[in-house]
């Protein structure tokens, strides 16, 4: 189906990105999953952080039908607006860990698709030096040419112990729509794919060592709100998003 020349552009090369976003995660995907399903199977939970436009990323996985309930986010009140103002990350993260603990052993997946913004990487430093195992999702095409906001001139690559790259090109955007001006951002559909992926490599993880699989019912289907709040209850004060 032909929608439109700029629409069949994006969907051409949105979705050859996100076949060679695939092939280019396999390896690290399933270094990851094995560290996740310990942890959860040990009672941790996986932390999510993401500024501005990247949040929606971390929220993809969060309180989600078919997905684990025991993951959980550092929510920015600013959206991101502040993301640059040095140490501002490191007291968002430092409250979190006051509220809801970030305890050695478990996960932190912080997504930042330049890579170079302050928040971020304060959240990864922070979380690294709690004893966390620090994953990132990031555009290594645009954060390899893009200088550090950070006060140490770390890159959020430089600074994880595993990346996972959304495949993207500088700026986000691969649709020219004349003279240059591009449209058509990459970031968030593919950014959410490896996320997916990743919860299910962790999910295929658990059920193949015999561990019960923490996951989320829709709450309109017959007693998936009852069920959801009973799986909650295993992790009661460590979830920034209670379960009704």
């Amino acid at each position: 189906m032909t929608l439109s020349p700029l629409s069949d552009a994006y969907f051409s090369r949105a979705n050859d990105l996100l076949a060679r976003a695939w092939s280019a995660n396999a390896p690290t995907l399933t270094a990851l999953a094995p560290l996740l399903g310990a942890s959860i199977a040990r009672g941790g939970v996986i932390h999510t952080f993401g500024s501005g436009h990247s949040e929606l990323i971390s929220r993809e996985i969060i309180g989600r039908a078919g997905g684990l309930v025991c993951v959980t986010g550092i929510i920015d009140p600013t959206g991101g607006f502040i993301e640059n103002l040095p140490g501002y990350g490191t007291k968002l993260i430092e409250r979190y860990d006051r509220q809801y603990q970030l305890l050695p052993g478990e996960i932190v997946l912080v997504i930042s698709n330049s890579g170079k913004n302050t928040s971020p990487i304060d959240v990864a430093l922070y979380a690294k030096k709690k004893g966390l195992t620090v994953v990132a999702l990031t555009c290594r095409a645009m954060s390899e040419i893009t200088p550090s906001q950070h006060p140490g001139g770390q890159r959020l690559f430089e600074v994880a112990d595993y990346t996972l790259d959304n495949g993207g090109v500088p700026g986000d955007a691969i649709v020219d729509t004349g003279e240059g001006v591009m449209a058509g951002p990459t970031s968030t559909f593919i950014g959410a794919s490896v996320l997916n992926w990743l919860m299910l490599a962790t999910i295929d993880w658990l059920k193949t060592h015999g561990h019960p699989l923490p996951l989320l019912r829709s709450q309109n289907l017959p007693g998936a709100i009852e069920h959801n709040r009973a799986l909650g209850q295993t992790y009661k004060g460590r979830l920034s998003r209670q379960l009704a």
